[in-house]
């Protein structure tokens, strides 16, 4: 009975990893992260498989052992990484920013993309509130895009009402690392240097982190997050991506976590 129960929770958990890839498909995104739960389907569908008919049990001793070290560190790693992400997702950053600094993400037909938006509104409502702040939009031009993020980025906080003296486009960066060196130059042009300066890192949640230690490890400037928005349903799929990219940029040392 209890085996019983097992099989129908690897099917649920497999049935469940493919709809919501088809949901994270359907969004468009430009990305391949709905692989991550296709992949997901195939692990639990294969949990499924050896659950039945004695099959797990007849596997060598050696394999089963090696195949549950592996899974336990690289759910202590992911775990890790989940911890990391949620430090500071709801970070609110601190008044008087000498500048903030948005983080690309796709264009879509010449306009913001949806979690794009939603971080370029976050840095005009503080804009707003923090008359002295200026302002960095970032990104290059990507081959499915029609304007780059960084000009994109700098037209829509224009339409929300920011003036445009208050804000440069950084134009060239390709992923996070590059946004945040491109835009420190520009700042170190502007100032000389970047010490004893206040900046802040404006992205969603799930990224908070990632901005700011990768900006940490390339300045000593203050640096602080200041998290927007995101749509609850693509929390998961944002944070298991997102995992992807913590260790990668911790394996080219690239994140500054102490």
């Amino acid at each position: 009975m209890t085996m019983f129960k097992y099989e129908i929770i690897w099917i649920i958990l497999a049935a469940l990893c493919i709809v919501y890839a088809l949901m994270v498909y359907l969004v468009g995104s430009g990305t391949y992260s709905f692989v991550i739960w296709l992949a997901g389907a195939m692990f639990f569908g294969l949990c499924f498989f050896f659950s039945r008919n004695g099959r797990w049990g007849a596997v060598p001793a050696s394999i089963r052992v090696l195949t549950y070290a592996l899974l336990s560190i690289s759910a202590v790693v992911f775990l890790s990484c989940q911890v990391m992400i949620l430090s500071h997702f709801f970070d609110k950053g601190e008044r008087d920013l000498d500048y903030v600094v948005v983080l690309g993400a796709q264009m879509k037909n010449g306009q913001p993309s949806v979690i794009y938006r939603y971080r370029l509104e976050k840095a005009a409502e503080y804009l707003e509130e923090n008359t002295e702040t200026k302002c960095i939009t970032t990104g290059g031009k990507g081959s499915n895009e029609s304007v780059s993020e960084g000009d994109g980025g700098e037209q829509y906080l224009i339409s929300l009402g920011i003036p445009a003296s208050r804000i440069q486009a950084e134009t060239l960066s390709m992923d996070t690392p590059q946004n945040i060196k491109n835009a420190l130059e520009i700042i170190e042009k502007e100032k000389g240097c970047t010490d004893g300066l206040k900046i802040g890192i404006v992205t969603n949640g799930f990224h908070v982190f990632r901005g700011v230690h990768i900006a940490k490890r390339m300045t000593d400037a203050e640096i602080c997050g200041i998290a927007a928005y995101m749509q609850p349903q693509y929390i998961p799929n944002n944070m298991v991506r997102e995992t992807f990219g913590i260790l990668r940029d911790l394996l080219k040392g690239q994140i500054k976590v102490f």
